[in-house]
């Protein structure tokens, strides 16, 4: 039996989430090696082990992997996450960059200033109703998953991007119907209703006093 994945990451949200929410979909168990405080980042930083000296690292299958997009295609890949073929790949990664980019904007909103914040907030709003979701709403009309009718990589990514945004504007859904059921239907998967469950491994959102803990780490 293989060792579970090992996760170094703070106790934050931030890149890794996104890499705890598809181990958690396929069902995968992963531990996790908390950086707390600078001493931490720099004792990982000087063994060696960070490619590029940045965080998140897994450790999987005899790999130390970093940067986050190599990690998730390497995850969605091994678990079956990630198409049939070329074109259904491509058609994921594509969705997946849509989900980044409003989840990137809604990653660095604890660490602005409040005018600069709400002003962000609102264009985040309005970018995730105008410009994303409608996109989305469109795929999934007919269908109940975005690409081959079958759970990828995609849709996980897509679930975790809609319960970023509802936590800012819980009715952020109101004018789309198949996204809606899409969110019910998906957080009903068995793995990702336990992810859903108080007491896993899931974060909370980035209050705060994470935000001062992770500026001291990050020296920024």
């Amino acid at each position: 039996m293989s060792a579970k994945p090992k996760l170094h990451y703070t106790k934050g949200r931030g890149k890794m989430e996104s890499i705890r929410w598809l181990l958690a979909a396929a069902g995968v168990e992963f531990e996790e090696e908390f950086i707390e405080t600078r001493e931490d980042l720099e004792k990982l930083r000087n063994s060696g082990v960070l490619m590029f000296q940045q965080v998140p690292m897994v450790e999987i299958d005899g790999m130390k992997m970093v940067q986050t997009r190599a990690i998730l295609s390497y995850i969605a890949g091994k678990y079956n996450l990630y198409g049939k073929d070329l074109k259904e790949r491509a058609w994921i990664d594509m969705y997946v960059e849509g989900t980044t980019d409003l989840m990137g904007m809604i990653m660095v909103l604890p660490f602005q200033p409040a005018d600069t914040k709400e002003k962000n907030l609102a264009l985040m709003i309005e970018r995730a109703t105008t410009r994303y979701f409608p996109v989305y709403e469109k795929a999934l009309k007919g269908q109940d998953y975005l690409v081959g009718n079958k759970l990828s990589f995609a849709d996980v990514h897509l679930l975790e991007a809609i319960l970023m945004v509802e936590e800012l504007k819980p009715d952020v859904l109101s004018a789309f119907p198949a996204l809606q059921a899409f969110k019910g239907k998906t957080s009903n998967i068995p793995t990702i209703k336990k992810f859903l469950q108080p007491g896993s491994q899931r974060k909370p959102p980035t209050d705060e006093k994470s935000v001062a803990v992770i500026r001291k780490i990050f020296n920024f």
